[in-house]
């Protein structure tokens, strides 16, 4: 159980997530890393090089600042130390009940930035210099994949969990594994 509480620490080492976008017109794929408290660019002067590209199709500029940014390192904060509270304690369900809060968060955390994504996909400027349309005659979305890749006009938007996201997974199995072991080891006593 503590080492599966310690990798959650990765987050505040490792981004959590990439967004990558191909196309032709770039042959290095730009892109940008989600930490746990920010983007930066995958490769210097991506995200320039994305808000300078969406512009031209009305979609809001990459944010500097989420208010997510502020609660997350709180909420992994909080759940390393109750974590880690629970692993000294010893307890095998409260590794369980600590993994179940985990999944809680993750859900909640993969809907926000669903969301965020959807926002930034759809409401787009009516005033913007390039228009596209569906064949229907509604506007076009820009909403990349949550996870995975997906085509949006001559780009190939990519969406992948990064090291930080490995390492908070990897913790989570190892809290449930620890909770089956100890289950094992209270069953046989």
């Amino acid at each position: 159980m503590f080492i599966g509480v310690i990798l959650l620490g990765g987050l505040f080492l490792f981004p959590m997530w990439n967004i990558t976008l191909e196309a032709p017109q770039y042959p290095e794929p730009i892109g940008m890393d989600i930490w746990i408290n920010k983007i930066t660019d995958h490769n210097p002067n991506d995200l320039k090089n994305i808000n300078l590209m969406n512009h031209y199709v009305g979609m809001k500029e990459i944010p500097e600042h989420l208010k997510e940014f502020e609660l997350f390192p709180w909420v992994v904060g909080g759940m390393i130390l109750l974590g880690l509270i629970f692993a000294f304690v010893g307890n095998h369900k409260l590794y369980l009940v600590w993994f179940i809060m985990m999944v809680i968060f993750g859900i909640a955390a993969m809907y926000d930035f669903y969301l965020w994504e959807y926002d930034y996909g759809h409401n787009l400027n009516p005033k913007a210099a390039i228009k596209f349309t569906n064949k229907d005659g509604t506007p076009m979305a820009y909403q990349p994949p949550l996870i995975g890749a997906k085509v949006i006009l001559n780009f190939r938007a990519i969406s992948l969990p990064l090291t930080g996201a490995y390492l908070l997974f990897t913790g989570m199995i190892l809290s449930l594994v620890a909770f089956f072991v100890g289950r094992k080891e209270v069953q046989k006593a």
